[in-house]
């Protein structure tokens, strides 16, 4: 198998799609103002706000381990701690960033169930303990969709939100995938988020066709004082910040967003249909987004990759994710699909 044929170990595998690619070439034009004060970077978060229905702040990052970290170190002080699923990117994938770039506040893992959080697993963690020597609860950060490719619904969020105003937390929403969200819920993103109770939200651009940049949104505006310095601060404040945001008009226009999430989900869904009668394969979680959590055999995973498929094996023992993404190709999702039923029969 080619080392660049298509693969279904990751979104970040792909490469620029051709409106993001077109609107760096034309922000390639002349001479623009340097750190954010261009016309590029005026135009994307004005784009924002049109696609949230409301006036919020909006700031670019090179990637979302910056983006997820700095928005919850400007909710924190370094004695506060953060809810998260156990599973959540921030605890399992960012080598402690959160910690770091907030000085210390302690991540406080919840049991989920297919990877969410629910109302009652967030107040036993809150009030589990009160006194003064347990770092104390302050914000509760939401991944959607979550890293096993489930979703939370507009009533899910909201109602975790009612927890979080009533115990006193700040609500963030970790999007690296909420494209895929809003596409699987046939939503409006304000919907998904302000609308439901979100404080902030890190909107990924990576992984729906954009080559680096996550966008973070502030719906409640206080909460965003002073956070251009903690950009700045953590190396995340681009001197030629056009190239970071015009790739955001480029597929925040015309639903382009929203049709690339379209697609990887459809592919995620096509690939369980493919597979859902092999014997011994099974789903390990609901395809709600663009990723399919399969159970395999072991020989099975190793024949796959003797084959030259590359996917992930984190899940567990016979666990296999398989992601799709803007530009999946359906023949290659049916190659992997008969290549999975030949591997498990076999």
């Amino acid at each position: 198998m080619p080392d660049n044929a298509q693969q279904f170990a990751s979104d970040n595998y792909s490469g620029i799609c051709p409106e993001a690619w077109a609107a760096m070439a034309e922000a390639n034009q002349g001479h623009q103002r340097a750190y954010g004060d261009d016309e590029w970077t005026a135009r994307a978060a004005d784009h924002f706000r049109r696609l949230f229905e409301t006036d919020c702040e909006v700031f670019f990052a090179f990637n979302g381990t910056a983006a997820n970290s700095l928005a919850l170190a400007s909710l924190c002080q370094s004695y506060h701690s953060v809810i998260c699923s156990e599973t959540a990117h921030v605890e399992t994938d960012e080598c402690g960033a959160p910690e770091f770039f907030s000085n210390g506040s302690k991540l406080l893992l919840a049991k989920t169930e297919n990877g969410k959080l629910t109302p009652q697993a967030i107040r036993d963690i809150a009030i589990k303990r009160q006194d003064i020597h347990y770092p104390k609860p302050r914000v509760v950060t939401l991944t959607q969709a979550t890293e096993v490719g489930t979703v939370y619904r507009p009533e899910e969020v909201r109602a975790i939100s009612q927890v979080c105003e009533e115990l006193g937390l700040h609500l963030h929403m970790d999007g690296a995938r909420f494209s895929n969200a809003c596409a699987f819920l046939d939503c409006s993103p304000a919907e998904l988020t302000w609308k439901a109770g979100v404080d902030v939200l890190c909107f990924g651009g990576t992984k729906n066709g954009m080559a680096v940049g996550e966008a973070i949104v502030f719906f409640n505006k206080a909460l965003a004082e002073d956070f251009d310095y903690r950009c700045k601060q953590a190396g995340q404040l681009a001197s030629k910040m056009r190239y970071l945001s015009a790739p955001w008009v480029g597929i925040l226009q015309n639903d382009v967003w929203l049709n690339y999430a379209n697609h990887a989900n459809r592919c995620a869904q096509l690939l369980a249909t493919l597979v859902e009668d092999v014997p011994g394969a099974s789903l390990m979680f609901p395809v709600q987004a663009n990723g399919v959590f399969l159970q395999l055999s072991e020989p099975a995973i190793a024949a796959l990759t003797a084959r030259g498929w590359r996917f992930y094996t984190f899940i567990g023992a016979g666990g296999a994710r398989f992601m799709c993404s803007w530009d999946t190709d359906e023949a290659r999702v049916r190659q992997l699909a008969a290549d999975i039923r030949e591997a498990m029969s076999a």
